[in-house]
């Protein structure tokens, strides 16, 4: 078979092979189906070969007439996917930090006009032009650090116009950036201040309008709720979501962040893909997840942000629970780094680093339901693989606060290296 790009001489290659059909659990987290001496032939952006170099390169009939890139001493990895982020707003939320610094609470800054209500008014003036120029920005220093998919949610515009823009912008954002980019529907994200007193009629205008407008655009796979308390209810997310499914939307949670509210229990019952922050979680919520298969994102740079405790990953873990991580990056949470969040789930959550890369990985592929294209380095599969200056998945968090990222390969093109001319 013929090749048009081959990779060879890949000191390990932690491939993740086996788990697209169903994500990792339990020890099978610790298991990277690692490759020493290893090479990946990539036709027309898909892996055609991938083992020892003498191998694949004995399968490959134009090997002495292709582009080769050798990588020894180092650690390929599939593309970090990471699978819930905030990545386009308007303006910035460096106030509302002097605030946290102050000793405020997120939802005491909230209250004061800040945090979401702050980047409210920015979003709603800024143009899309505006909007995917800055998350242009983001998105490039992401892909830097290893990224090649993120998921992308609305929920700062809090109206039908506003939130379909959001939603535009991201259609327009995939033009500009090689990665594969999931949109999810956040209207229900806060209560918008025109709605102050009036949660429910909103709620009503997300169910009877924003919802079918949304769904007729067919610009976002998932719809996400902020299910919290002094946000939205159990009930209310649950008509929320039930009127985005009704849309053909799948479905995510932001579950019991601040308080023990439910919402793991109300993930299970909807068959969430994925039930996100879950600081607070009850135990019987988390047992009905599992039994569910909705997927655990995890978010340590959100608790690192917010100065307050981690989700118990390891107790997680334990009960069968498969696990993602990802960055939540938003004007709140500052963070582009997978590095930095599986450092923090490596020292905070004490998950170790093997487990956190295929929660990086793999899981986070579920958790966008991508799992079969993307997340593992395997025949067949995208050629999203990222090359680390790096022997061995351990340094991933040993060596923290680094970006160990050598090349980045999106769909079998190099879009970013230190290969130099």
């Amino acid at each position: 078979m013929k090749a048009d790009l081959l990779l060879k001489d890949i000191g390990q290659i932690a491939t993740l092979a086996g788990h697209s059909k169903k994500p990792k659990a339990k020890n099978e987290l610790m298991d990277l189906s690692i490759i020493e001496d290893g090479a990946i032939a990539i036709t027309e952006g898909h892996i055609i070969a991938i083992g020892k170099s003498a191998e694949v390169i004995a399968q490959i009939d134009n090997a002495d007439n292709i582009p080769t890139i050798q990588f020894p001493d180092m650690l390929a990895i599939p593309g970090f996917v990471d699978s819930h982020t905030h990545l386009v707003f308007g303006g910035s939320r460096e106030n509302d930090f002097s605030m946290k610094l102050e000793g405020k609470t997120y939802m005491e800054i909230l209250e004061a006009g800040g945090g979401i209500l702050n980047t409210l008014r920015s979003t709603r003036t800024a143009t899309k032009e505006d909007l995917v120029r800055s998350a242009f920005s983001y998105a490039s220093s992401m892909i830097s650090n290893g990224t090649t998919c993120v998921e992308v949610k609305s929920g700062y515009g809090l109206d039908i116009e506003n939130e379909i823009k959001m939603l535009q912008t991201i259609e327009l954002l995939r033009t500009r950036v090689p990665m594969i980019i999931p949109a999810t529907f956040m209207g229900a994200h806060a209560i918008p201040p025109e709605y102050k007193g009036r949660p429910d009629d909103y709620v009503d205008l997300l169910i009877n309008e924003m919802i079918p407008a949304v769904g007729e655009t067919g610009l976002a796979e998932f719809c996400d709720v902020f299910c919290e308390e002094g946000v939205f209810s159990v009930e209310q997310s649950r008509n929320i979501l039930r009127a985005a499914r009704n849309e053909g939307m799948e479905l995510k949670i932001h579950a019991d962040e601040i308080v023990e509210l439910g919402g793991a229990e109300l993930a299970a019952e909807m068959n969430a893909v994925s039930a996100d922050h879950l600081l607070m979680a009850s135990d019987d919520g988390l047992e009905a997840m599992v039994r569910a298969g909705t997927i655990a994102t995890l978010l340590p740079g959100t608790a690192f942000s917010l100065d307050t405790n981690y989700a118990d990953a390891r107790k997680m873990i334990d009960m069968g629970l498969p696990v993602a991580l990802a960055t939540d990056f938003n004007p709140n949470c500052a963070n582009e780094s997978m590095f930095f969040t599986i450092a923090l789930a490596c020292y905070k959550m004490k998950m170790h680093p093997r487990e956190a890369l295929s929660a990086a990985t793999i899981n986070g592929a579920h958790a966008v339901n991508r799992a079969s294209e993307i997340g593992s380095l395997e025949v067949g599969k995208r050629a999203d693989i990222v090359v680390l200056e790096c022997k061995s998945p351990e340094f991933l968090s040993y060596r923290f606060g680094m970006n160990l990222v050598h090349s980045v390969i999106v769909n079998g093109e190099v879009v970013h290296t230190k290969l130099g001319p």
